[in-house]
């Protein structure tokens, strides 16, 4: 893809973990780590991600982002940038949904799953890595929330495929977003296909819970909640679960 390298592989233990090595090793990033399947594939907050063959598995490698300090809207824009690509593999118009931060869901279940990881290399590089998993042909049976796949949905996506139309969808987010100003955009795709806008929902960060209204993102991508008492409250992490569903 234009700007992007590609690598490709049949198994690896993670995508991510191999994207981390090579910023390691002075790869200058822009580097995709592709594999067939994950045999240690990890999800938000340690969890272990299902990694079966016929789903995708991608990371992205980037090396001293520009703007550095905007690198945790990166997950939003991946979340736009995947549901965009979805949609042009699918045929369909806002097939998924977005659950703050940036999860894929389709009525209610989860579909893929994003993680933002950093690590500062030795002469004070930031490496980057976006990684990102889409349940193509199978999914797992969680307990904490619902989830599905393209092909239980109706939908014969190749991850090769979907992973090309995710990398030009990438590409052009990236672009829109590196200038002053540029998240803007994609707050606003993003906040376009937000499900949970207007509903009470409860956020969970390790032992700490809040519950309110999904009142929509901050100028910043974080999760603006209105509370029974009239306050809003910014969140900067956590769970959402919609009150009395598992999503």
């Amino acid at each position: 893809m234009p700007g992007l390298r590609v690598e490709w592989h049949q198994s690896v233990p993670s995508t991510s973990t191999l994207a981390f090595e090579r910023a390691r090793e002075g790869d200058p990033g822009r580097l995709w780590v592709v594999a067939q399947e994950q045999t240690s594939g990890r999800g938000r907050r340690g969890r272990p991600w299902t990694s079966s063959r016929g789903n995708l598995f991608a990371s992205l490698l980037l090396v001293d982002p520009t703007p550095a300090e905007r690198v945790g809207e990166l997950p939003l824009l991946a979340a736009v940038a995947l549901a965009q690509a979805v949609d042009s593999v699918t045929g369909s118009y806002q097939l998924a949904g977005l659950k703050w931060p940036n999860d894929l869901l389709v009525s209610g279940a989860k579909l893929s799953g994003i993680l933002l990881e950093a690590e500062t290399l030795p002469g004070g590089r930031k490496a980057v890595v976006l990684g990102i998993g889409v349940n193509c042909t199978s999914h797992p049976d969680i307990a904490l929330y619902d989830s599905t796949d393209l092909g239980a949905l109706g939908f014969r996506v190749e991850p090769e495929r979907l992973f090309d139309a995710l990398a030009v969808s990438i590409e052009h987010w990236m672009k829109t977003w590196e200038p002053d100003g540029g998240f803007d955009a994609v707050r606003r795709e993003w906040d376009a296909r937000a499900v949970h806008r207007g509903k009470d929902i409860t956020v969970r960060n390790g032992e700490q819970e809040m519950t309110g209204t999904f009142l929509g993102l901050d100028a910043g991508g974080h999760l603006v909640l209105g509370l029974e008492n009239g306050r809003r409250e910014t969140i900067y992490a956590g769970d959402v679960f919609l009150n009395d569903h598992r999503s």
